[in-house]
């Protein structure tokens, strides 16, 4: 139980050519493949992300996905700083 045997591939080989047609199978593939190639080079594009050490230097803190300086702002609203007295 568990191995996939021959006649398991043949069977699911002949339930996609009923249900997709013979004429639709290329661009499927196709579709498959390009998707594929598009996972594979993000997920490569990801570990090589990991791997890079952060730059050393620079005031604040620096994004690792985009490279740049400047703090991500949630919401629609800044707090002020903390010793901060100035109105407006």
């Amino acid at each position: 139980m568990g191995m996939l045997k021959p006649w398991h591939i043949i069977v699911l080989v002949v339930v996609i050519l009923l249900l997709f047609g013979a004429r639709r199978l290329p661009d499927l593939a196709k579709s498959v493949g390009q998707s594929l190639k598009i996972f594979k080079s993000e997920v490569k594009d990801l570990r090589e992300d990991d791997t890079t050490p952060p730059a050393a230097g620079g005031a604040g803190s620096t994004s690792a996905s985009t490279g740049t300086s400047s703090p991500t702002v949630t919401g629609g609203t800044t707090s002020p700083e903390p010793g901060d007295t100035s109105k407006g």
